[in-house]
């Protein structure tokens, strides 16, 4: 799912932050810092992943777009510039605009801000819009939550005994249930460092950008596949006591099955698949970009010269036309399928059906689904055909009376025609049957006629 950085470019952003034995920095600092760990970390294992870069203050600016190009959001985090004071009402409002002229409002996406808990001066800050929700008109809603499914981070450069010295940290989580509880406020821990600041992001990435790497089975045949973006956990909510479901990291191929016979199946989301390269020694080389030319020259040809699993099932299930069948966890299916971008490219995809035994009505239990037989019906054959009482009180008179039609013989045509009409029979299949009959009589006639001898 695409990202928004929002992040906090207002004058206390810019207050030093002092540490015994190292140099001064200033918060601004620290939040570019731990945004550049982000990024690289996104532009190796998110790299087909979009992410947009806004900075507010009273104002907010569109820095950079929605892009894959990680060095333009490196650059405008360099050249940031400081402004006046914070109003995160209008910095909301900015982003939810962004994400639904960009993506709309049906695809999810996550939302990073980053600031240093201050809520701002009077009118416009955060104490003042939250105090005034419930007073507010259609045309002046706050703008949480967002349109569009999303997940809130909050990341302060800030520890968590300086926010809850003031009430900033309740009105953080008061955001936070805003959004209907999606999200997370992460903090500081320790002194102001680059340490502690990489150790917050890092508790960020393992959260939310963190790559789902999964064992592909069929039979004897396995393959290590990212699956991208990361599953999320489903919870159902007709349980009595709901508990979500994730998707386990081995997934198991059941079956195959036409494309026809699943027509087009509800689904939760939509993932691709992506194969990892594996070297001898059992290394994971991975999916992203590495930082030398040579070695990721070298590593790809490797990979691509390596038997790959994922490759083999991608190009069959394109050319036989059918879908795979695989098992996510207990009493949970999925498919796999290849589509199309182009004319020339197509990916592996796979498809979450919903939770259940039965996700498919039109197929019954995917769990009693059986091979197909290699027998075929021989259609040449005479159909058995299964008559109820009434049936049978209707055919037996219809066929005693074609019987006593068809004996008698006659070289009028037409006539022997008209004595069939009253049996049932079509002026076609009469005519069939009378060419069948006259040649059979025909024939009897020639092998009991007297031969004469001279």
């Amino acid at each position: 799912m695409p990202t928004a950085v929002l992040l906090d470019s207002s004058l206390s952003m810019t207050r030093p932050v002092s540490v015994e034995g190292s140099e001064e920095f200033q918060r601004k600092n620290l939040a570019v810092h731990g945004l550049t760990m982000l990024f690289e970390h996104m532009a190796t294992n998110y790299r087909l992943e979009f992410t947009s870069l806004v900075s507010f203050s009273s104002l907010w600016e569109v820095l950079v777009p929605f892009t894959r190009d990680y060095n333009t959001l490196q650059e405008a985090l360099n050249n940031l510039e400081d402004y006046d004071k914070t109003c995160l009402e209008a910095a909301l409002q900015g982003v939810s605009n962004i994400v639904q002229q960009e993506w709309g409002t049906s695809c999810p996406c996550q939302v990073v801000l980053v600031t240093d808990g201050a809520l701002g001066i009077g009118r416009g800050s955060l104490r003042h819009s939250l105090q005034t929700v419930k007073q507010r008109v259609e045309d002046k809603k706050f703008p949480l939550p967002f349109p569009f499914p999303s997940k809130l981070y909050v990341m302060c450069i800030a520890n968590a005994e300086e926010l809850q010295a003031t009430d900033s940290m309740d009105n953080l989580e008061q955001l936070i249930n805003l959004n209907g509880g999606e999200g997370q406020i992460y903090t500081m821990e320790g002194p102001l460092c680059l340490k502690s600041v990489q150790s917050m992001f890092g508790k960020l990435i393992d959260q939310a950008y963190s790559p789902f790497h999964a064992v592909l089975r069929c039979g004897n045949l396995t393959s290590d596949v990212q699956v991208f973006p990361r599953p999320e956990p489903v919870t159902i909510d007709e349980e009595v006591d709901p508990m979500p479901r994730t998707v386990q990291t081995d997934l198991e191929i059941v079956g195959f099955i036409e494309i026809g016979d699943i027509s087009s199946p509800p689904v939760l989301s939509r993932h691709l698949v992506l194969p990892i390269a594996v070297n001898k020694e059992g290394d994971e080389i991975g999916t992203g970009a590495t930082d030398d030319t040579e070695e990721e020259t070298s590593t790809n040809q490797m990979a691509g010269k390596s038997p790959n699993f994922c490759v083999l099932l991608h190009g069959s299930l394109k050319v036989e036309g059918m879908v795979a069948l695989v098992q996510l966890g207990p009493d949970w299916f999925g498919m796999l399928y290849s589509q199309a971008d182009s004319k020339k490219k197509s990916n592996l995809m796979m498809s979450l059906f919903e939770p259940g035994s039965e996700p498919l009505p039109w197929l019954g239990r995917i769990s009693q689904l059986g091979p197909a037989s290699g027998q075929r019906h021989k259609y040449q054959l005479t159909m058995v055909l299964c008559l109820d009482e009434l049936q049978m009180q209707l055919k037996i008179p219809m066929a005693k009376m074609t019987v006593k039609v068809l004996f008698p013989y006659s070289q009028n045509t037409k006539e022997a025609m008209l004595r069939m009409l009253p049996s049932g029979l079509k002026p076609v299949d009469c005519r069939q049957m009378y060419r069948k009959f006259s040649v059979m009589q025909g024939n009897c006639q020639k092998k009991h006629k007297p031969s004469i001898r001279n």
